[in-house]
């Protein structure tokens, strides 16, 4: 049952948009029904928060990695490109 949950959970919007308030919401909502005992709700609990903020890293590092590309692809400067030009300019101007 738990693994059905957990799948569940994971479809949608998936865990990284859960909170952890919404997770123990949830869950209460299945120890009320009986699908869950209140043993398994705090592990359950756990592993989902601890899935969830997994999910949120990875999606972090992707959306990264994509705006590097589509900088990269645009050709927009970096800051530390603006930096370099900035010290060329004060060089060129105590010349």
């Amino acid at each position: 049952m738990k693994d059905l949950i957990s799948k569940g959970l994971s479809l949608g919007l998936g865990l990284a948009v859960v909170s952890k308030e919404q997770i123990e919401k949830i869950v209460d909502e299945l120890v009320k029904k009986g699908e869950v005992s209140t043993a398994e709700s705090k592990e359950l609990i756990h592993e989902l928060f601890e899935k969830g903020e997994a999910e949120k890293k990875e999606m972090n590092a992707r959306i990264h990695e994509q705006l590097e590309k589509l900088l990269k692809d645009l050709n927009i400067p970096t800051k530390a490109d603006l930096e370099r030009l900035e010290e060329r300019i004060k060089n060129l101007e105590n010349k």
